[in-house]
């Protein structure tokens, strides 16, 4: 886990009574004890993070139960214009919290209950940009031009997913 700054701290304090006090407005939530919600312990994942948005961390007791060890959240879900996403991403994370461990369809209905659908569906976009981000390469596709972020070369080993044509290798500075 990274150790939030006072500021980061502030923000995940901030964004959490946002999700906590939203979840007392919804149907689903009326009668459920969110109290706990208030005492987890909200951390940050690596900066370098591209595929995990938010994660809960649970500790295995003695007595073979599990209690939550943190909530962590990505620190970019803080900027512009990925604010909205990481209340929902919040929101995701406190439904394992309240005991929804799996994602079934139990807890895909309670997850469309967040009230802001295009929040909920930016989660291919973010995940897009932070492989943008940490990319050196674009796999790039002269066919269908299709271009695929990657940290390495392909050296013409690997094939569109589209069009099956050999991907060309050019650096993410040129690209821009």
């Amino acid at each position: 886990m990274v150790r939030p700054n006072q500021e980061q701290q502030l923000r995940l304090e901030e964004l959490r009574q946002g999700v906590v006090s939203l979840l007392g407005t919804l149907d689903s939530f009326v009668s459920t004890d969110t109290g706990e919600l208030l005492t987890v312990p909200l951390g940050l994942l690596r900066k370098s993070a591209t595929q995990r948005h938010g994660v809960t961390r649970w500790l295995r007791l003695e007595d073979g139960t599990l209690e939550v060890e943190v909530v962590e959240l990505h620190p970019r879900l803080f900027e512009e214009p990925w604010c909205d996403y990481g209340a929902f991403v919040l929101f995701h994370e406190f439904l394992h919290v309240l005991g929804f461990r799996a994602h079934n369809s139990v807890f895909r209905a309670l997850e469309s209950q967040w009230p802001n659908r295009s929040a909920a569906g930016m989660g291919k976009a973010f995940t897009q940009a932070m492989r943008l981000g940490r990319a050196r390469w674009l796999w790039y596709c002269p066919s269908c031009k299709e271009s695929y972020p990657r940290q390495r070369k392909s050296n013409g080993k690997f094939q569109c997913r589209t069009c099956r044509k050999l991907l060309q290798d050019r650096p993410v500075q040129d690209a821009q």
